[in-house]
Formats: structure tokens, C-alpha cells, sequence
């Protein structure tokens, strides 16, 4: 996830006040926060690792505020860059070190961090959970944290080490001591002892100084950097030094250090006997861990190699202790470059704040990965880079081979051991002073490690590659030969995730993104917000051109009328609709509308209808907002083929009671309801009558349950996995953030149905990357996918986020999921709307993650404001009179016709298949024998048409036909009810549409259009071979609408349920007839296959024989 990205719902900040004479001329605070009590955590050492844990704990208890810290720093200055000491040498200037401005620390919110500077942490107080101070303090703790780093070795083994001109090179101190006792021994020899990273950065820095004639490196091996280059290589850098002006002398080791009588170096003499004259004597030989403050307290250390035991977790043998950088030994190994104590950190940090909601990270084999400039030499290491030499430490699976057996013992006495399963390609330029050296697997396929020196461009590429151990797709080779690329310096062909600075964990992503949102406007500014090149520096050259790559300008702006009586788009209405707070069609129509006096049409209405639920959250069947719904919103359920609904019940993350189970079984049972599992983790009952919708949901809201909304353009779903609630494999508690995202998010409308998706690793098991949006669950949270989706066109879903913590899922989606129903057009899915954003996922990321467009806080508490008016439907359609009473089949009776044959199919009761041709019958132009006035329902039923956008209607019987009534701008209007084209009995459920003084209804089934009024009534506007009968109509003064028709027996005649009721055969054979031939009928003839009704056969004849007792479950 972007770096710089930080919630925006509001959480109030209480700016610290000074802390009188404060150490180092620091103001600080020393107040205690007033928002409750909070765990104290003490950290002891303010080093490099120490702050980094301190920032990423602040950032990820910013929301919950459960901890202040307290930090104890031994040094007097603030935390500074380690890694960069080198250049003090040239500006003398600790601040220009700070890894935070003294202002930090002083703008932290009230009470969050309390420092302490110049002070030792002498003893830690295990029992009462006190630590104390070389100022007399006791600190209690609830947690401490101890990072107290390393000391640079001293050989106090070998004589005159004690010597005045014996130094170390570790702290600033140290750096001060040097460069005073060099102003004082000008003109001499000044020696480097040890050829390591850290001897490199010493002999350069006494070059720097200018002080000594001649600086000569003393390396005990036969070339520089063995722990992190071969000979080959090393010997390279040798070459390059030399030439630079540093004398090398390999193969030595210090017996001892000649002294004067007053005790200042004089010379060394080496275990060979030889002498060399020297001042001064900077040893740079290791470091070791400072364990010494738990080993007094009886915390468990290391007995070789030093250091803190810790587990996977970081946490030590005492409870609520933890230690972590240089100081820390996991799995008997400590640490002395700064990756991995910023990883541990970051572990840490997490689990801390977030594990409560997810899985508690480990600490994982570590990194060693390097890219360093010293001495002007460029110098990297990757991966495993002595896989050749030692043997890989690990290897992809696949690249793994098979054991056959153990070696012959005699074969293995003979032969020796077998060399190790790697390859080397190698390069060497002599006249370029370029190497480089990459392993791979004996196939090939695997990049394992590797080094280079003169020519480092292909780092940053490579690391991934040897990180994700994904199989290769170009021959090794090509990574030798196209590796020198002028102008290849830009990582234009980087993804945003790719690591740019090891020290800090930067990723190019984290460089873009500040580029982008304008917080940083020059590469100081990058530097400080996201720490890229602030440890060694040597990625800088790649942050620098990333910088000077950004800003590209956006796309176009593309138009979309939502319909003929708009010119507007419905992201366009929609902010219309918001600005000026619109609530009614009338409303919208006189500022917006092309005819302020239209009624609008099947396309517009619904959409403008989602609007207003998405903006006000008001019931879809109240007056003004029922005539704007689709049939399954005017009924809260899914229209079937045979003109019922389905009843599906919400059921978060698919977790379930037996209880509720129990209670759907029932209600299935009593209405003999269809039931099937959907494919988002529910169950799905079919079948209910208009009329029973009511007594259904009232016996499932009774029983715990409310809407699943599957009948709405809104939130259907979150899938999931169970994750840590039960698997073995499971990292993330994804059943409780799914749980958490749909009861968040259910019955919000939007320009289209959403699906969510949480996995609890990466195995994915609920499918999260074809959701809207879905979460997959990893060490450091959740990668975070969205506009993905199934159906017609499917598509995978894209990263939007990696690594999110849990506390940050809601607010990135809260936005996310605003800022698609703004923007998206009608029926837009949000795949095809982030298809269509100019700049796509990019562009995405800015608005969300960096809010680009400065509306990420409207954004949240737009959401904040929809979740807040929360009700449930389904138990609001119970207790609402006026909504209730628009249950029932017939507004004039309350009989009611069935209108589709069933048939039982593997034991459930199902509609049959619909007819294969339409009623291609000539309704419209039916000639009548006589037509008389006939009284048809109370006028009292279409009060308020006028005020409502789709009027009133009604589906009145008479005998067995059945008949559509509408009441539109004052007018009414009648027709047949069925839809001839699949004889559905559905027309008075249809939205009415209009052009100028044009009337028509559409089919709730397939919007088939047919015209009302004038010389063409009857007629359908989009499929000439069907039309409708239409009939006279008029309200009259006795209260009663009227309509003129033929007798009873010819109306039934052309129009009746039963003569157009789909009958069983009318859709021809079976779809499996020719399969069940070959497998029997439900597959009866596959092996160990028995269907329910079989096996009941079975159990039935067994106790007619006398086999059991017959007992069965009663539901």
C-alpha cells in the first residue's frame, strides 16, 4: 500500500506541549493522554530499528489509540542514519543525519510518544514490569521492546588495544573522537582494520578527512567483502580501491599494537612477523549484540554468537518482552544490516495493532540483499549469492529434484560430495571493471542470487525475481547479454510493488504515489516522506529518475446519456441529483429532464431510483420511490419464470446457526419453496407467491434473519474461506472480515449488483480476484483486489493495494465502493467502469489511495453516512400498512390462478421449461362481437397516481383472464396482463415509458415495450411479432373504474390463464433425455450415485422386509 496514505474519518489530535529544558534541545512531551487508559509500551534504544518500529506503530494504532510509547534512547542525540555516518565526515552536522526533524516528535499526538535522551537503561524489573535508569527512574510497562542494537568488536585480546589512536566505527561519537585526533596526527599513516562493508565506508571516510598521507586497509582474507562476493569479485573491488588511492594489504592479521611510552599507537605488528608505522588504528571487524541488559534480567541469549533468543514473533523467554534489530538472535542468528530489523519492526508493529483481526505475522528467513557504492566502486549482492559455494539454502519445488535413494556410501568416499544443484552465468569486463555472476537452477527456469560489481542497474529487477521464485520466461542468458541498456535507468518497466530502497523497505509504488498527489515536489521531499535513499543512498540515482518520470496527463472525458429523456450521463445526474439535493422524478426531471412534464422510461427511472437510494437510503416501496423500481425491488425479490419470487436471506460470509438452518428448512417445508445454495454461500428458496411473502418473511425475521438483497443492484455477498476460524493453511480470519464487510456494506444501492470475496491465504479458496472486491489474506494484512466480476464477460480482478492491515480495509473500500457509484454509468459493473476510468487501476490508486482529487474525506463519511441508516426491508414491508397491502396476486379479489405447470425434479417441486415460441396470436387487432362497460375496481386503489413516477397499477381477474390496469398523468389505461413473448401474466408490474404524448409499458421479464394509447396501442415496439390487447377505461362517479370488454367466455376465449398457462411438453423433450439414456435419470447408474428419492425406495422396501425400525427424522 502507498506509503503515504492515512485515513480520513476524522480522529482528533491533541498536539503535545514541551517538555521544559529538554535533553539535546528537543521539545517533546511529557503529558499523558486524556482519551482513556492506553497500554504503555517502552522501547529501549532509539536507533535506526527502534524509530522505525515507533513510526510504523503510531501509523497502525492511529485508529484504535490503544498504546503510548515511551522511548529511552542512551545516545544524546534523536535517531539517525547509521548507515549514512560516512557523510558527517563532510558536513559535521548531526541534525543532517535525523531520520525525523525535531518537529516530529513534538507534533505527535497528545501522549502517544514520550522520549527520553542520554539515558541508560541499567536494569529490567521482570516481575513488577519496571525498567530502570541510569537517572535513578523506574518506567513500568505493559510491553517492552528492547532495541538496543550492537557494539563494534574490539580485540581486547590483543596488546596496546587500549592504545590513545585506537577507535571503532559506530556512532557519532566515535565519528567526533576520529576527527579530532586526526586534526591532531596530520601528515601520518592511518590504518583500517577489516574489509568489510563497514571497513570499506571507515578507510573512505579517513580519506575524506585529508588528515593522514596514506590510509592502508588491513583485510585478513585474500579479497575484501567475503561475506557478501567471491574472489572473483572481491578481487575486482581490490583493483578499484587501489587505484583510488587506498593501500590493500590481504592475507594479515594484527598480532599486536606498538605503543609510546604515553600510550599512543606507534604501529601494528602483524602475526607474521612484519611491522607497519601507523597513528591511528580503526578497527571495523563485526559487531556484537548488545544482550547484556537481558542477561542480567535472566532473559534466555544466545550462548554463541550473542543475542537476544527470540521466536518467530520476536517475542522472548519472558512474558511481554520483545527484542528486535541487531540485538535480536532468531534461529541463532542475529542481524547486522539494517533490512532485516526494519522487517522485524514491521512484524512487530503488526502484531501489536492488527493480529486481534488477522494472524500473527513471523519473522521469516530474511533478505541479505545489498546495494552499496564504496569508494566509488558500485557493489551488490542478491539472493542466495553463495548458492555454488554452500549449497542453495533453498529451493523452488519445482526446481527441486527427487531423492532416489541415499548415495552409495563408497561412491560418495570415492567421488566426493556431489557439487551443488546450481548453475553460474558469469560476466567479467576488465576494461569496464564490470562482474557479475547469477545462479540458477540446474534447469535454468530459477533465478537463485547473485553479484555485481561496476554496472548494479539490473538490482532492483532482479531482486523480485529471486524474492516471488517465479519461473523464468527468457533463457539466462539474456539476463548477461541485455543487461547494459543506455537510457534503462527509468523503471518505466517496474512494477509498483518492486522494492527500490532495501534499507527502508521503499517501493517504487511509494515513490509514485507522493510524486503524483503533490506532497512532493523535489527529491528532498520524496527522501522525507518516504525514506527512500536516507540509508545508503545507493538507490537514489533510481528514485531520482522515477521522480523526473511522473505526471502524465489523464485521458478524456467521455459522454454517456443515460436515455433520450437525459443529456446528461448517470454519473452526471447523479451529482446533479446530490448538489441539489433532488428527492422526486418531478424534481429531477424539471432540472435535468429534456420534457420537465415526462414520466421517463425503463432505462432512466431505475437508475435515477439507485440514485436516491444510494444518496438517501429511503424503503424503494414507499409512494415516491416504488413507481422508479424494477419489478425485483418493487416486491423485495427476484421474479422467477413463473411469475413468483425467490426469498433469500442474508447470510454474512455464508456462517450459518443450525438454529437459522432450521428455520429456512421449516419455511421451505410449509410453503414447498425450491432450495438450492447459491454460489455466494447462501440458500435460495423459489417459488413464493406474491401473496405468502409477507408470512414467509415474517417467520424468517422471527427467527434471527433479515433481506439478502438479492433482488437489488447492491451489495449481494462476501464470499468466504474459513481461514484461521478452522484451516490449517489459514493466515487471516477471513469469516470475520467477510462477516464485517457485508454486514457493513448490505442493502446499499449501486449502479449495479457487488460481490465481495475474502480469502484467508493465498490457496484463495473464495475465489476474492473475480469479486467487485476481494481480500486475500497475507502476512501483513490483506492484498486488496477489486473490479473484477463473472457473467457474460468475466474478468480477473486488479491489485489495488498491497498488504493492507486490517484496520486500513474499511476506509480504502468505503471509498472505493463511493466513488464507483458517483462515477459509474448505469448497469455499469465495476469492471467494466474501471475499464473504462481514463488511466485505469493507476488512476485509481491516486484518487483512493492518495487522494488526488481531494475527496477521500467526503468520500468515507458519505459511506459512514449511508451505513448509519441501515433497516431492514423485509421486516419494514411487515409493519408498514401501506406497503403491506400490495402483496396479493389481484387488487379486485382475492383469489388466485396458477400460471405455469410444475413438476418434481429430484424431489423439489420446480416450474416446467418455458414454450419454445411465443403467443404469436394478433391480440391487438382482435375483433370483439360486443363490448360493454363493466365495473372493475375501486378508483379509490389508484389515489395518488399523480404524485407517483410510474402512476398506480393494478392486475384485476375476470373469469379466468386477467387484465392490467395503469393510471398515468391522469389518465388510465388497460391492457392484457400476459406478455405474449414468454406468456408471462407480469405486464401490470412493468415500467411505464413515454415520448411526448406516447405511452407504453415495459415487461419486467425481457423490456419488451408495448404501446398503450394512440392509433398504435397495442402494439410492441421492439419485437414486431408479438402484440396486446387494449381495452377502454374510465373512472366514474359511483367510484369504480370501468372497463369496456367482451363477455366473460370470449375474453377467456383469446385471453385465459388457462388456455395460455405454459403447460408440461410445450418446450419439447428433456434437455437430458439423450444423456440419462446413457447414465439413467440423475445420474441413478453412476457408481455409489443414489439419488434421494432412491434411497427413500429403498429405505421404504427395507422395512416393509422387516430391516429397522423404520424411525425417521420429522421436520
Amino acid at each position: 500500500m502507498s506509503g503515504n496514505w492515512q485515513p480520513q474519518i476524522p480522529i482528533q489530535e491533541i498536539k503535545a506541549g514541551p517538555i521544559e529544558n529538554g535533553p539535546d534541545g528537543v521539545v517533546g512531551s511529557d503529558k499523558v493522554s486524556n482519551e482513556g487508559e492506553r497500554k504503555k509500551i517502552v522501547v529501549v534504544g532509539l536507533g535506526m530499528v527502534g524509530i522505525s518500529f515507533i513510526e510504523k506503530l503510531m501509523k497502525l494504532d492511529a485508529k484504535r489509540r490503544e498504546w503510548d510509547i515511551i522511548v529511552i534512547g542512551e545516545e544524546s542525540h534523536l535517531a539517525y542514519n547509521r548507515v549514512g555516518l560516512t557523510s558527517f565526515f563532510a558536513h559535521r552536522k548531526v541534525e543532517n543525519l535525523y531520520l525525523n526533524p525535531k518537529e516530529w516528535y513534538s507534533n505527535c499526538p497528545e501522549g502517544s510518544l514520550n522520549y527520553h535522551l542520554n539515558t541508560k537503561v541499567t536494569e529490567i524489573h521482570l516481575n513488577e514490569k519496571l525498567v530502570s535508569c541510569s537517572s535513578g527512574e523506574t518506567v513500568p510497562y505493559d510491553v517492552l521492546v528492547i532495541a538496543t542494537g550492537s557494539d563494534a568488536l574490539l580485540p581486547r585480546h590483543t596488546p596496546g588495544h587500549d592504545a590513545k589512536g585506537v577507535f571503532v566505527y559506530r556512532t557519532i561519537e566515535d565519528l567526533e573522537k576520529l576527527i579530532e585526533f586526526g586534526a591532531k596526527n596530520k601528515g601520518t599513516v592511518g590504518a583500517v582494520v577489516g574489509g568489510g562493508l563497514l571497513g570499506l565506508e571507515a578507510a573512505n571516510a579517513m580519506m575524506d578527512l585529508e588528515n593522514y598521507e596514506k590510509v592502508k586497509l588491513i583485510e585478513r582474507n585474500r579479497w575484501v567483502l567475503s561475506r557478501q562476493l567471491d574472489s572473483d569479485a572481491g578481487g575486482l573491488v581490490v583493483e578499484q580501491v587501489r587505484e583510488l588511492g587506498l593501500d590493500v594489504l590481504l592475507g594479515k592479521r594484527v598480532g599486536k599494537i606498538e605503543v609510546t611510552e604515553d600510550n599512543y599507537v606507534k604501529g601494528v605488528v602483524f602475526e607474521d612477523g612484519e611491522r607497519m608505522d601507523c597513528s591511528t588504528i580503526c578497527f571495523a571487524i563485526g559487531i556484537k549484540a548488545r544482550d547484556e541488559l537481558a542477561r542480567k534480567a535472566g532473559i534466555k541469549c544466545a550462548d554463541r554468537g550473542g543475542g537476544i533468543v527470540v521466536d518467530g514473533e520476536l517475542k522472548t523467554s519472558a512474558p511481554d518482552v520483545y527484542a528486535i534489530g541487531e540485538c535480536a538472535s532468531w534461529e541463532n542468528q542475529t542481524f547486522g544490516l539494517i533490512a532485516p530489523g526494519i522487517e522485524m519492526a514491521d512484524v512487530l508493529s503488526f502484531n501489536l495493532t492488527q493480529a486481534k483481526d488477522h494472524a500473527y505475522r513471523s519473522f521469516k528467513r530474511p533478505d541479505l540483499s545489498t546495494k552499496l557504492k564504496l569508494l566509488g566502486v558500485e557493489v551488490a549482492s542478491f539472493g542466495d549469492f553463495f548458492a555454488d559455494r554452500d549449497g542453495p539454502k533453498h529451493l523452488p519445488l519445482r526446481a527441486a529434484k527427487k531423492k532416489e535413494g541415499s548415495p552409495d556410501a563408497l561412491r560418495k568416499l570415492t567421488n566426493g560430495t556431489p557439487p551443488p544443484p546450481v548453475k553460474a552465468l558469469t560476466y567479467k569486463d576488465p576494461f569496464q571493471n564490470v562482474y557479475k555472476k547469477y545462479l540458477f537452477s540446474l534447469d535454468g527456469k530459477y533465478l537463485l542470487g547473485g553479484m555485481m560489481i561496476g554496472d548494479t542497474k539490473d538490482y532492483v529487477k532482479l531482486v523480485p525475481m529471486v524474492k516471488n521464485q517465479k519461473m523464468l520466461d527468457v533463457p539466462p542468458s539474456q539476463f548477461i547479454l541485455g543487461a547494459s541498456k543506455e537510457g534503462d535507468e527509468g523503471g518505466d518497466d517496474l512494477d509498483d510493488d518492486t522494492q527500490i530502497c532495501s534499507c527502508h523497505n521503499v517501493t517504487k509504488g511509494d515513490v509514485c504515489s507522493v510524486v503524483k498527489d503533490g506532497s512532493c515536489k523535489s527529491i528532498g521531499d520524496v527522501k522525507s516522506c518516504t525514506k527512500a535513499g536516507t540509508g545508503c543512498g545507493g538507490c537514489m540515482p533510481l528514485v531520482t529518475s522515477i521522480f523526473n518520470s511522473q505526471m502524465k496527463a489523464m485521458g478524456n472525458e467521455v459522454k454517456n446519456h443515460i436515455c433520450p429523456h437525459f443529456n446528461y450521463s448517470r454519473a452526471d445526474l447523479y451529482n446533479i441529483i446530490s448538489v441539489k439535493q433532488l428527492k422526486t422524478l418531478q424534481e429531477v426531471m424539471k432540472e435535468a429532464g429534456n420534457d420537465p412534464e415526462s414520466q421517463g422510461c425503463e432505462a432512466c427511472k431505475p437508475s435515477i431510483g439507485s440514485i436516491f437510494s444510494s444518496l438517501y437510503n429511503k424503503h424503494v416501496m414507499a409512494k415516491p420511490l416504488m413507481g422508479l423500481q424494477e419489478t425485483n425491488d418493487r416486491f423485495l425479490g427476484n421474479i422467477q419464470r413463473n411469475g413468483t419470487y425467490s426469498v433469500v436471506p442474508r447470510v454474512s460470509a455464508g456462517e450459518i446457526t443450525p438454529e437459522k438452518l432450521i428455520v429456512i428448512g421449516n419455511v421451505a417445508k410449509k410453503y414447498n419453496l425450491y432450495t438450492k445454495i447459491t454460489g455466494g454461500q447462501r440458500i435460495d428458496m423459489f417459488g413464493a407467491k406474491k401473496q405468502d411473502l409477507l408470512a414467509i418473511w415474517k417467520e424468517l425475521v422471527e427467527g434471527g434473519m433479515e433481506s439478502g438483497h438479492a433482488y437489488a443492484k447492491s451489495l449481494r455477498t462476501v464470499k468466504s474461506c474459513v481461514g484461521t476460524t478452522w484451516c490449517r493453511y489459514g493466515i487471516g480470519d477471513s469469516v470475520g472480515m467477510a462477516v464485517r464487510l457485508e454486514e457493513r456494506y448490505k442493502s446499499i444501492r449501486s449502479p449495479h449488483k457487488m460481490k465481495g470475496g475474502v480469502s484467508g491465504c493465498v490457496r484463495e479458496c473464495a475465489e476474492a480476484q473475480n469479486k467487485d472486491f476481494g481480500l486475500i489474506a497475507t502476512e501483513k494484512g490483506f492484498n486488496l483486489f477489486v473490479g473484477g466480476n463473472g457473467g457474460a464477460s468475466p474478468k480477473h480482478s486488479e491489485l489495488l493495494a498491497k498488504d493492507v492491515p486490517p484496520d486500513d480495509i474499511i476506509p480504502i473500500i468505503d471509498r472505493y465502493l463511493m466513488f464507483y457509484i458517483r462515477t459509474a454509468d448505469k448497469l455499469q459493473r465495476t469492471a467494466r467502469w474501471l475499464e473504462a476510468l481514463p488511466g485505469g487501476i493507476k488512476y485509481l490508486r491516486e484518487v483512493i489511495l492518495e487522494d488526488k482529487l481531494g475527496i477521500c474525506a467526503s468520500l468515507e463519511a458519505q459511506m459512514e453516512e449511508l451505513v448509519g441508516t441501515f433497516f431492514d426491508e423485509w421486516a419494514e414491508a411487515i409493519n408498514n400498512p401501506e406497503i403491506a397491502k400490495k402483496f396479493q396476486q389481484f387488487d379486485n379479489t382475492k383469489d388466485s390462478l396458477e400460471t405455469m405447470d410444475t413438476e418434481e425434479d429430484r424431489g423439489q417441486t420446480r416450474p416446467v421449461y418455458w414454450a419454445n415460441e411465443s403467443a404469436k396470436v394478433d391480440f391487438r387487432n382482435t375483433k370483439w362481437t360486443s363490448l360493454t362497460w363493466q365495473p372493475m375496481i375501486e378508483a379509490s386503489h389508484f389515489v395518488g397516481a399523480d404524485d407517483t413516477p410510474n402512476g398506480i397499477s393494478a392486475n384485476v381477474k375476470r373469469g379466468d383472464t386477467q387484465l392490467a390496469i395503469f393510471k398515468v398523468r391522469g389518465k388510465y389505461l388497460a391492457s392484457q396482463q400476459m406478455c405474449p413473448h414468454k406468456r408471462a401474466f407480469v405486464l401490470s408490474d412493468g415500467l411505464i415509458g413515454d415520448s411526448k404524448d406516447k405511452l407504453w409499458v415495459s415487461c419486467p421479464f425481457h423490456k419488451r415495450n408495448f404501446e398503450l394509447n394512440g392509433e398504435q396501442a397495442g402494439r410492441c415496439q421492439n419485437d414486431e411479432e408479438v402484440s396486446i390487447a387494449t381495452f377502454p377505461v374510465e373512472e366514474r362517479d359511483d367510484g369504480m373504474v370501468y372497463l369496456k370488454l367482451p363477455p366473460v367466455h370470449e375474453l377467456d376465449g383469446v385471453l385465459g390463464t388457462k388456455k395460455w398457462s405454459v403447460k408440461k411438453g410445450e418446450s419439447g423433450a428433456s434437455p437430458f433425455e439423450k444423456l440419462d439414456r446413457k447414465i439413467g435419470v440423475n445420474g441413478t447408474r453412476m457408481k455409489g450415485r443414489k439419488p434421494l428419492e432412491a434411497k427413500r425406495q429403498l429405505h421404504a422396501g427395507a422395512v416393509k422386509a422387516g430391516g429397522g425400525d423404520g424411525v425417521d427424522i420429522d421436520w
